[in-house]
């Protein structure tokens, strides 16, 4: 009987814990507001060609310049082909948006609540120098992006509280957030190995630059640097997860190479001598016409134009709201005002963009048309505290006729000025106070976007603004832009969807005097943190659209860009040298991950 009793007792203390390890979800792959369409045990991702050859290289092509190959810190200018050589612990699929299924991590486990997750690390994971990939190395990286993280980066992992080595191969990431999906998702593709065996040996420090190549754990390692100029890389050929089935098809090509330009009109020269052998161009005009050579019509490069469904970011002028010229909405309406995009694309952008009227273009989450009853539930309790036109009126950039008469925004642009407080004195406009005349100074590292951007710079001179570009290199840039030290920037910024705590280091307050942050206008305002918030803390796909949406109404009515344009296409070229799959990743080209060399080919250039 006391034996009977005893097991009873027993059973009763299991309970709870049983009922705890139930709420716990175990799995291969970590989604948001979708299921994730691989399934457990799947061979291969689907647009792969599972017998691609290995072999052969690639050569690849980057404008501006590089001096580091340290991809954590906020100081130095890193390749943008660095990527190849690391591993995350979960990695995503070019047919899915936030989705990511295991790499290091086989499996992860949450609870309810994703107050945690726990990454259970495959024991074969390895660097390149053969020791093993250890929950501890992940520790020594996350303490590396606390200490010195670009702000950019840190704000992917905003959310993160802690992360610590519960066994050599578990790994738990613990939040402050409770019940959201996708600080999960951005932990677990962002959070990569770095070897703390190899950063503190021989004086090595991983809070300051390099150009000593890396120890890591990726598909490739770092052959050889020529600083500056040019970076290759060597596909590692016992590299541990060759035959996951998230890597099956791919890093096909046994060298990549990644040469550096600083000037785009040389670079695409040198792509037309075959100096490199994958391009994706940028520009209209070139597109129309450039690639009418004999290298196109005699089958060595062909050229394609490839249907875009990714969501894009929004590109525009963005002013420094931190001078004070800029500070006033009606002053950067004005300026919206004198900029003529319908001009542009008829002239010189041979018709072939869209116009940005969003901060998510090409999305669900970009505001169009009139709000709708969702979205204005959501903004009633700022009525009063953002513009009225924010609760009645479909944002529209301002537009002409694209003949080049621009009379009427002239009109429109000088009113707003003179309420803004500025007149125009002997063909100069002045602030009325000081007599001071407005300067913009246009601050890039394209020499291609003068072309562009001239006919702008000169309607703004024919009102009085002293108004001029200034082109610097990729260093100058950074190291301007990270310091804030622009009247304006044209900026791409990158869209992640859906939109999460990356919004914070766009448009937060508390981002904008943060060196390095993705905040350039500049902007502090508290009904737009607040926005962010919700943004973040949506819990269903509903509610996250309306507030994306209204987020995005408030910061277009602030007038803080000039939006641009973008491309619904991807325009590629390429030296008849490749095979690819027969169907290529929904959001993406597959280029270089799932094409493969035909080195009989090759020999043809």
């Amino acid at each position: 009987m006391k034996f009977a009793s005893a097991i009873a007792a027993f059973l009763i203390l299991l309970a709870p814990v049983a009922r705890a390890e139930e709420s716990i979800t175990r799995t291969h792959a970590l989604a948001e507001f979708t299921t994730p369409k691989y399934a457990e045990g799947f061979p291969r991702f689907d647009y792969v060609n599972p017998d691609a050859p290995k072999g052969g290289g690639v050569v690849t092509a980057e404008p501006g310049s590089f001096d580091s190959l340290n991809s954590i810190i906020l100081r130095g200018q890193v390749p943008r082909s660095i990527g190849l050589i690391s591993d995350s612990l979960f990695v995503s699929s070019g047919d899915e948006l936030e989705v990511v299924y295991g790499l290091i991590a086989e499996t992860a486990e949450y609870p309810e609540d994703k107050s945690w997750v726990v990454f259970n690390l495959r024991p074969e994971a390895k660097f390149h120098d053969g020791h093993p990939v250890t929950a501890a190395d992940f520790v020594f990286g996350w303490n590396a992006i606390e200490q010195h993280g670009r702000p950019f980066l840190k704000s992917f992992l905003e959310d993160v509280e802690k992360v610590e080595a519960l066994e050599e191969h578990r790994l738990k990431v613990s939040f402050k957030t409770r019940g959201e999906m996708k600080p999960l998702i951005r932990a677990a593709s962002i959070l990569s190995p770095e070897p703390e065996h190899w950063w503190t040996a021989d004086g090595r420090d991983i809070g300051k630059t390099t150009l000593e190549p890396p120890l890591t754990s990726g598909p490739y390692r770092v052959k050889a640097v020529d600083p500056g100029r040019s970076i290759t890389y060597e596909r590692v050929a016992d590299y541990w997860g060759a035959d996951l089935a998230v890597n099956i098809g791919q890093n096909n090509f046994d060298t990549v190479r990644t040469d550096f330009y600083r000037d785009d009109d040389v670079m695409f020269e040198a792509f037309k001598g075959g100096a490199y052998d994958f391009r994706q161009e940028n520009r209209a005009q070139r597109w129309t016409s450039g690639y009418d050579i004999p290298q196109i019509k005699d089958g060595r490069i062909e050229k394609r134009a490839i249907a875009n469904e990714r969501p894009f970011g929004a590109q525009g002028i963005r002013f420094n709201m931190r001078r004070p010229q800029f500070s006033d909405p009606k002053v950067r309406l004005a300026l919206a005002y004198l900029y003529d995009f319908e001009w542009l694309q008829k002239n010189i952008l041979y018709g072939q963009y869209r116009r940005v009227k969003s901060n998510f273009p090409n999305s669900e989450f970009g505001a169009s048309g009139p709000p709708t009853p969702a979205e204005l539930e959501i903004l009633e309790k700022y009525r009063g505290r953002v513009p009225d036109e924010v609760f009645t009126t479909a944002y529209e950039p301002p537009s002409t006729d694209g003949s080049g008469n621009n009379r009427d925004n002239v009109r429109k642009a000088m009113a707003l000025f003179r309420q803004a407080g500025y007149e125009t004195r002997d063909n100069k406009l002045v602030n009325a106070k000081t007599g001071q005349q407005m300067r913009i100074e246009f601050l890039d590292d394209n020499q291609s976007m003068v072309r562009v951007m001239q006919p702008y710079v000169t309607g703004l001179q024919r009102v009085g603004i002293d108004a001029n570009i200034r082109i610097v290199d990729s260093a100058q840039h950074q190291a301007r832009t990270d310091d804030f030290d622009f009247d304006a920037v044209m900026v791409f910024f990158n869209f992640f969807p859906p939109p999460g705590t990356e919004q914070r280091s766009y448009f937060g307050s508390a981002a904008a005097d943060v060196k390095g942050s993705a905040n350039y206008a500049g902007i502090k305002d508290p009904v737009v943190d607040a926005l962010i918030e919700e943004v973040i803390a949506a819990r269903d796909y509903d509610k996250l659209q309306a507030t994306s949406r209204a987020l995005d109404r408030v910061l277009l009515w602030q007038h803080a860009m000039i939006p641009q344009w973008y491309n619904d296409q991807t325009w590629i070229a390429y030296w008849t040298k490749f095979g690819w799959p027969d169907r290529k990743p929904r959001f993406d080209t597959g280029f270089p991950s799932t094409w493969w060399s035909k080195e009989e080919k090759a020999a043809s250039r």
